[in-house]
C-alpha cells in the first residue's frame, strides 16, 4: 500500500486509513472515468474477525474541476454492518454462496451520496458489500460472488465496494532498511549481496471503493472532453476518510457524536510518506488540499534527493549542485504540468500547490500501456492520474533523482543512472481484472500464509 501507516496516528486506525488512490480513464468504457479509493491494511487470514469498512468513518472521494484545490464534487460513502446471530462466534455458519446468504451472519451494506454546490443526491442506497474471501469452503466461487456486488448506480455508472487484491507493488521491507533497493544493494553505502527485488504486497488485501461515472459527470459543464488541451478536460482528485469529533463509550457500545474531522488523506502516491517530514505528517492528514502551499517547501526540497547519493553513490546522481527548489517535482505533484511542456500533455490546474491527483480526462486510454507511465512515453498513465498497474515507486525514484528536472530546466543533464533505477517488479498479472473494478480477486485466508 503506497500510504500504508504512512503517519503516526493514522497507523493506530486502520479502518481509517486511506492506502491508494486511482483515477484514469476506463480502457473498456472511454467515455467514463473510474475513481478507485483503496483502505484498511489486510492480511486475507484475518478471522474470526474478518475486515470490513468502518460504520463510522465517512469515506469520500473528491473532485475539483475549477482549479482551486476544494472539492466540487465529492462522492460520499456510508457503511452498515448487521450482525444476524450474535449467539455465535462464527462470521458464517456454512458456505456464502450468494449475497443475501443466510449462512452470512455479518454482513455491510452502504449508500453512495454525491454532493455538488451543497446538493446531496443519492445515487444507490442498501448496496451490498461482498463477503471476505474466507476459503474454498465458505466462500466457493469467489469471484463470482463478488461480481454480484457491482452496483448500477442511479443517473448512469458502476460502484463496487469491498475486499480486493492489493494492486500496489513495491518491496515495501527492503526500501525502508535505509533504502536497501534490491536488486542493487550490493552498492548501498553498506552493501550486502544482491538479491532479486521482494514483492511484499503479492498476497496481501485492502478493501476498495471503487466508482465508474460518466466524464460529463466530472467537468465544470458537464462536457465530455476528447482533446487533451481542453482545459475542461483535467481534474483533481483526492479521497479522504473522518471521523466524528466526539466518541461516547459509557458502556460496551459506543457512540459518535458532532462535526465531522477528517483523519486521512490521500491524493499521489507516497506524498506523506516519503516527502513529508514525520513531524507533520499527522498535521497533513488533518489539512485540505488547498492549504498545502504550507507544505510546498517538502517537495521543492525533497529530503529523499539528498539521501538516494549517500546511500548509493555509483547509482543515484549527486544533486547537491542543483540549488535550486525542485519546480519539476512542484509542477507534477503539486500544480499540474503546464501544456507545451510534453507534447500533446498537460495536468495544469491553476497555481494553486496541492496535492491532488490530476487527470486529464482528454488523453485516451493507451492501447498498449507502459507501466512507467509518462516517463514511459505513456501519457494516458502516471502522473497522469494513476492506473492500478503503474509503478509508481519506479517513476518517482526516478523523479527525485533528477530525471524530471530538464522538464523545467533544459540545461540540466541528468545522470543516466537515474533513469535506470527500478525494483525490476513485475507484479502477477491477476492482481489485475480488463473490467470495472479492475482491481484484481483477493486470495483467500486459506491460501495465503498467516
Amino acid at each position: 500500500m503506497s500510504s500504508h501507516r504512512e503517519a503516526p496516528e493514522i497507523a493506530k486506525d486502520p479502518v481509517a486509513d486511506s492506502t491508494d488512490l486511482y483515477a484514469f480513464v476506463s480502457p473498456d468504457a472511454p467515455d467514463t472515468v473510474t475513481l478507485i479509493a483503496n483502505y484498511i491494511p489486510e492480511n486475507p487470514a484475518g478471522g474470526p474477525n474478518f475486515y470490513e469498512f468502518g460504520d463510522d468513518v465517512l469515506y469520500e472521494i473528491h473532485v475539483d474541476n475549477s482549479g482551486d484545490a476544494v472539492a466540487d464534487i465529492t462522492y460520499q460513502f456510508r457503511f452498515t454492518t448487521e450482525l444476524r446471530n450474535p449467539e455465535t462466534f462464527l462470521y458464517n455458519t456454512g458456505p456464502i454462496t450468494s449475497l443475501d446468504s443466510a449462512n452470512w451472519n455479518r454482513r455491510q451494506t452502504y449508500t453512495v451520496t454525491r454532493v455538488e454546490q451543497g446538493k446531496s443526491t443519492v445515487l444507490g442506497r442498501d448496496l451490498t458489500v461482498p463477503p471476505c474471501n474466507i476459503g474454498p469452503r465458505s466462500t466457493p466461487g469467489y469471484a463470482k460472488l463478488a461480481d454480484a456486488a457491482v452496483h448500477t448506480l442511479s443517473g448512469g455508472g458502476k460502484v463496487f465496494a469491498g475486499q480486493r487484491r492489493d494492486p500496489f507493488y513495491v518491496d515495501l521491507g527492503a526500501i525502508f532498511d535505509l533504502g536497501d533497493l534490491r536488486p542493487f544493494q550490493n552498492l548501498h553505502l553498506i552493501p550486502t549481496a544482491a538479491a532479486p527485488s521482494v514483492d511484499t504486497q503479492a498476497d496481501k488485501s485492502v478493501h476498495t471503493i471503487a466508482i465508474q461515472v460518466p466524464k460529463s459527470a466530472l467537468t465544470r459543464d458537464g462536457s465530455s472532453p476528447s482533446n487533451a488541451a481542453d482545459t475542461r478536460a483535467t481534474i483533481g482528485v483526492w479521497t479522504s476518510a473522518s471521523r466524528q469529533k466526539m466518541r461516547l463509550q459509557p458502556g460496551s457500545t459506543a457512540t459518535q457524536l458532532g462535526p465531522w474531522v477528517q483523519v486521512s488523506r490521500l491524493g499521489h502516491p507516497l506524498i506523506n510518506e516519503v516527502i513529508i517530514p514525520l513531524g507533520q505528517k499527522d498535521a497533513w492528514n488533518a489539512t485540505e488540499p488547498k492549504d498545502d502551499a504550507a507544505f510546498l517547501k517538502y517537495v521543492q526540497h525533497p529530503e529523499l534527493a539528498a539521501l538516494l547519493p549517500v546511500l548509493y553513490p555509483k547509482v543515484f546522481p549527486n544533486l547537491a549542485a542543483y540549488k535550486s527548489p525542485r519546480a519539476d517535482l512542484a509542477a507534477i505533484l503539486m500544480t499540474g504540468v503546464p501544456f507545451g511542456i510534453i507534447p500533446g500533455f498537460q495536468t495544469f490546474t491553476g497555481q494553486t500547490p496541492a496535492d491532488v491527483l490530476r487527470l486529464n480526462m482528454g488523453i485516451a486510454p493507451a492501447t498498449a500501456p507502459s507501466a512507467l507511465g509518462v516517463l514511459g512515453n505513456d501519457l494516458a498513465g502516471y502522473p497522469n492520474g494513476r492506473r492500478v498497474s503503474d509503478d509508481v515507486v519506479t517513476i518517482e525514484l526516478r523523479a527525485v533523482a533528477g530525471v524530471t528536472i530538464p522538464l523545467v530546466d533544459k540545461t540540466f543533464k541528468p545522470d543516466a543512472a537515474a533513469a535506470k533505477v527500478s525494483e525490476n517488479l513485475v507484479p502477477a498479472a491477476d492482481r489485475y481484472l480488463a473490467r470495472f473494478p479492475y482491481v484484481g480477486v483477493p486470495l483467500s485466508g486459506f491460501s495465503t500464509p498467516s
